[in-house]
This record gives structure tokens, sequence and C-alpha cells, in this order.
């Protein structure tokens, strides 16, 4: 199993991916990151949990839950969960 209990979807030119990244980064909160833009799967299951639209950032836990443009303080605080 992977150690990476959040999953970052996104795209290079979103303002709104960039932002997620740069407050966790700042708080050292680890993640993987998917572009969807170079991954088709990916864009796929994005698109599967946002009724078609391909909307970033999607954020998926390890647990299977998922979040949508999510505060940074939100994925903190589930990562906080997940790995309690």
């Amino acid at each position: 199993m992977s150690d990476n209990h959040v999953t970052i979807y996104a795209t290079d030119w979103c303002p709104y991916c960039a932002n997620l990244i740069k407050r966790l980064n700042r708080t050292e909160t680890p993640y993987e990151l998917v572009d969807v833009e170079a991954d088709s799967e990916a864009a796929a299951w994005v698109e599967s949990v946002n009724d078609g639209n391909r909307v970033v950032p999607t954020v998926k836990y390890s647990d299977g839950t998922h979040a949508t443009n999510p505060e940074a303080s939100a994925v903190r605080r589930k990562l906080e969960e997940l790995t309690a």
C-alpha cells in the first residue's frame, strides 16, 4: 500500500491548484501530485466525482473519500485523521 494519504489532481495552469500546493508546501504537508492533462485515467476519475466536470484541484484521500477545491487547512486536518 502507498504511503501517500493525499493525492492532488491538478493542472499546471490552475491558480486554485497552485494556491493549494503552495499552502501545503509551506507546512511541509505530504501529498502526491497528478496532472490530469497528462493522465487520462486521472482526468476520468476527476470527472466521475464532479458530475462529469474536470474540476481541479480535486483531492483523493487514502480512505477513499475526496474533496473538490478544499482549503489547505481541511487537507491537513484530514491527513491528521488518516495518520492518527
